[in-house]
């Protein structure tokens, strides 16, 4: 038999019986789609019991251990395989009913969290104790302090409760009034932003003492002490003769002028104003009178920083009165507020010192405004000392120096050896509702005070920012050694008859401005600003002829306006207050 070979053997077989791939053109898989896929992508499992319901599916993923390995294959095509089922089935469930526990992601408010932990080292425990969260205002959490905090950022975020500015832009914008009314004879020469008034700076001179006038009770160290809780002291109304003369009006200034003392004069009320202008909101004025080489700051008879106000650097500050507002919402308006607020500043200061004539110190000269033949009430405890400030700087051609009339309010025994005195300046801060609408989200001072007192001094510094800074710098500028603080608040929050103190705390005027981030150089450096422009002004003009300024602060921008005005301003005014008594005397004896 012929051999054959493999090759041929195959060849000889029949076409229909070949095996192997098919050797035809046309392809089986022609018109089939293809999804493209990743040779490192993972398998899912078969079937998963466990996994979540369908409706739970649509929400967000959760990614977390249990489900880190869970891949959808192709997930990242589009599907091309997708048949339109042409059954319902919607109605059809898995067997295991198992139900799953839900998983929140903290978006709800208002939820109260109590207990102590369950154990140490328990989830959301720092060294295992729990304490409490309080829900606040809308459902946002508030830790023990009373401060609320914000929780987002995380995916466990608050997001229940009233952020920071929300609908501000949706408020009604507040329209004040000026502190003065504005002339048509008047010329504005001047307006500057707060902004370029905080780059100012000088260095804070340290002063000298020129004169002392007055006397001193001591003050009653029982107060520092924490009241008694059943044993409350309340503000009493005291009857004293106290004055505040503004600085033309000064004999002691006026006789210091003469000797040619100092070029510039003023008071610590009217200078301390202007140092921290960039922090005031309501509008103010003071009155600049030029005189040959001689510069008085002045104020007006009822001056609006003769007043104390109440939370002027609030956010949400007290509203003014308007024709709908309620009896109790009036009692909260601004003016009401400063009202009272002056009311128990007097008295405070009066309160807290031991009145006694065998123990009191007396400055080198009397009060120079009380006349014991015209006064009936008992004059006020109080010290003024006249001290000279050096304002110059060293391109200066001539030295300018200022004298500044300056008060304290009671003295102390010093240190434990009560060796040397301590001149004290005696000022109160007041509550008067935490509830109501202008409060700037302060504590409730009769549950906080004692345990959170750094708490509510900051929130004190921040919704009083420039009444505080402006009584910070009255003590340095007098030279006081403390300045004491009460805390007053009233017996009935919807009521402004009754006041109680509920303590009193001591700072040291220079550290307690640097807690306010009070820089005294850029207040000396807008005050010499102000007194250079005003010698400019007048270089030309001849050396007996008066001038007059008003420096007004907007009520509505943090910008300050320089006008020129007739000598003869506000003079009229005073006039036609004198004369009026008298034309209402003469009209009840007819």
């Amino acid at each position: 038999m012929p051999s054959t070979s493999l090759a041929d053997l195959v060849a000889a077989l029949p076409e229909e019986d070949s095996w192997g791939p098919s050797t035809t053109a046309d392809n089986m898989l022609s018109g089939v789609p293809y999804a493209p896929f990743s040779k490192g992508d993972k398998l899912g499992r078969m079937a998963d019991w466990t996994a979540e319901s369908k409706e739970r599916q649509n929400q967000r993923p959760q990614y977390n251990r249990g489900f880190r390995d869970q891949q959808v294959y192709g997930a990242g095509t589009s599907n091309l395989f997708t048949v339109a089922t042409a059954e319902d089935e919607s109605s059809f469930s898995v067997v295991d009913n198992t139900r799953v526990q839900k998983r929140t992601f903290g978006r709800g408010g208002g939820t109260v969290f109590r207990g102590r932990g369950g154990q140490r080292g328990a989830a959301n425990q720092r060294g295992g104790r729990g304490g409490f969260q309080r829900a606040g205002p809308g459902g946002r959490p508030q830790n023990q302090s009373g401060y609320n905090y914000d929780t987002r950022g995380g995916r466990g975020g608050q997001r229940g409760g009233r952020r920071f500015g929300w609908r501000d832009y949706d408020k009604p914008q507040r329209i004040r009034e000026p502190s003065v009314n504005i002339r048509p004879e008047w010329t504005m020469l001047e307006e500057v932003d707060f902004t370029r008034l905080s780059k100012l700076n000088l260095d804070a001179p340290e002063g000298e003492d020129l004169e002392t006038y007055g006397f001193l009770h001591y003050y009653d160290k029982s107060y520092d002490k924490a009241p008694v809780k059943n044993a409350e002291r309340r503000i009493q109304s005291l009857d004293r003769a106290a004055y505040n003369v503004t600085t033309s009006q000064d004999p002691v200034i006026n006789e210091l002028s003469e000797k040619n003392a100092a070029t510039v004069f003023a008071t610590s009320d009217i200078l301390s104003m202007l140092m921290c202008a960039t922090r005031s909101v309501y509008s103010w004025d003071i009155v600049i009178v030029h005189q040959g080489d001689k510069i008085f700051f002045d104020k007006r008879d009822g001056a609006s920083f003769d007043m104390v106000s109440v939370n002027e650097n609030a956010i949400d500050a007290p509203l003014e009165a308007t024709e709908t507002t309620g009896k109790q919402d009036q009692l909260n308006t601004p003016n009401a507020l400063a009202m009272e607020a002056t009311i128990i500043n007097h008295n405070f200061a009066l309160q807290t010192l031991v009145e006694s004539d065998n123990a009191k110190v007396s400055f080198a000269k009397p009060n120079p405004f009380y006349d014991e033949t015209e006064e009936t009430e008992p004059l006020a405890s109080k010290g003024y000392k006249y001290r000279r400030f050096d304002i110059s700087l060293e391109r200066d051609d001539e030295p300018v120096s200022m004298i500044v009339r300056t008060e304290v309010d009671a003295v102390m025994k010093g240190g434990i050896t009560g060796a040397e005195d301590q001149h004290l300046v005696i000022k109160a801060l007041n509550e008067f509702d935490p509830k109501a609408q202008g409060s700037g989200g302060a504590l409730d001072w009769r549950s906080k005070l004692n345990s959170q007192r750094g708490a509510v001094l900051a929130t004190e510094m921040k919704n009083n920012s420039a009444k505080l800074a402006r009584w910070t710098t009255q003590a340095i500028l007098a030279k006081a050694d403390a300045l004491k603080l009460g805390f007053v608040s009233r017996v009935n929050p919807r009521s402004a008859a009754g006041h109680v103190v509920l303590g009193v705390a001591g700072y040291k005027p220079r550290e307690f401005a640097s807690q306010m981030n009070l820089n005294l150089g850029n207040g000396w450096g807008i005050v010499r600003t102000i007194v250079d422009r005003i010698r400019t002004l007048d270089s030309d003009e001849p050396a007996d002829k008066i001038k007059k300024y008003v420096l007004i602060k907007d009520p509505n921008k943090a910008v300050l306006r320089l006008y020129s005005v007739p000598a003869t301003t506000f003079e009229e005014d005073d006039e036609a207050e004198m004369e009026e008594p008298s034309e209402d005397k003469s009209e009840d004896e007819e």
